[in-house]
């Protein structure tokens, strides 16, 4: 017969990966109505927000059950605690798809200088990075994780490429400023968005490999940390 403990947990899992899909879904449908300037997309991102919102409630519901009813212990405890900073994780990226899309309109034509700038390529590594981080928690897969990971530092280095971009362009055509820092609230959506891919990405390293790695995650991933760590470090 099925452990109680065994349904709670397979439940939580299941909730995670709807949750992963239908935020993907916004994103995706955030980014379309940008680039395709189509109001309709940008309604459906804002009319399933409270899909979101509801999965995050019911994720949080399930953990607290699991925890206040059974002594998980090992992997099956490491799923658990991460599984609340991803749900919160997945929730803001709904968020950032939310903010995309209610900034759309304001963008309506995109201004000439537009396709001189990066936004393409941020939007490339933004959702390639929250595609396998989703991916890497699903499958357990601690090595793609590390891959997303990675790649962050591509992504910040875009947004400050296009920030200065965009500055130096509002000093020579005052007449844009509006479109301009429009343009970089979705660069700087685009880049918390990896942020919290990378977050993503780094919990299903400490649940697969067991090991915590945030704030260090560059020495872990290049030289191997020892797992024989001071507690001064």
């Amino acid at each position: 017969m099925e452990r109680i403990f065994d349904v709670y947990l397979e439940k939580l899992k299941t909730r995670l990966i709807k949750m992963s899909s239908l935020v993907e879904d916004q994103v995706d449908l955030a980014v379309k109505s940008f680039e395709e300037e189509n109001d309709e997309f940008a309604k459906l991102v804002l009319e399933r927000e409270n899909k979101v919102n509801k999965y995050d409630r019911k994720i949080g519901k399930t953990c607290q059950k699991i925890i206040a009813l059974n002594q998980p212990v090992a992997m099956d405890l490491r799923l658990i605690i991460s599984a609340l900073t991803i749900n919160t994780n997945l929730e803001r990226v709904g968020d950032l798809a939310r903010n995309i899309a209610l900034r759309q309109p304001k963008l309506k034509p995109k201004p000439f200088f537009y396709e001189n700038t990066k936004i393409h390529e941020m939007i490339s590594i933004a959702k390639e990075m929250l595609h396998n981080s989703i991916d890497a928690f699903n499958n357990e897969d601690s090595e793609l994780a590390k891959e997303v990971v990675k790649k962050d530092s591509e992504l910040d280095v875009l947004f400050v490429e296009n920030k200065e971009l965009l500055i130096d362009f509002m000093k020579s055509n005052a007449e844009e400023i509006e479109k301009s820092v429009e343009l970089l609230e979705i660069c700087r959506h685009l880049e918390r968005l990896g942020d919290q891919a990378t977050n993503i990405a780094e919990d299903v390293i400490f649940i697969v490999d067991a090991k915590l790695i945030k704030h260090k995650y560059q020495k872990y991933i290049y030289d191997d940390i020892d797992n024989d760590e001071s507690d001064e470090e």
